[in-house]
């Protein structure tokens, strides 16, 4: 299921979320979650198609220290961070334009 995103860990999320330069919008999902498999296949198509945005997935059963850090209690929970701080958060399976005009106004 994380097919072409990069899967951050309790252990990475640091350095690969909070660190990284730009925006890096992170998919709290679950192997179990159906909304969540919706999601995954749009999150793919626009983590190549935008070059000004960086999408990793997080295995919330697998990695519940940062879940819980952000207070995610319902997935898919989509968090996007800019420059280490939490931008826009977007919470259950949408369309692609529909998340992505969710999106817009904080990475603009």
């Amino acid at each position: 299921m994380t097919g072409k995103l990069t899967d951050v860990t309790d252990a990475t999320f640091q350095s690969d979320v909070l660190e990284a330069d730009g925006s890096v919008l992170v998919d709290f999902w679950a192997p179990w979650c159906g909304p969540c498999r919706v999601v995954h296949p749009i999150l793919e198509e626009m983590d190549v198609e935008r070059g000004d945005l960086k999408i990793v997935s997080l295995n919330v059963d697998e990695n519940q220290q940062t879940a819980g850090r952000y207070e995610v209690l319902s997935i898919p929970t989509l968090i996007l961070f800019r420059d280490g701080q939490e931008a826009k958060r977007v919470i259950g399976a949408m369309p692609k334009r529909r998340l992505e005009a969710e999106l817009e106004p904080a990475l603009a």
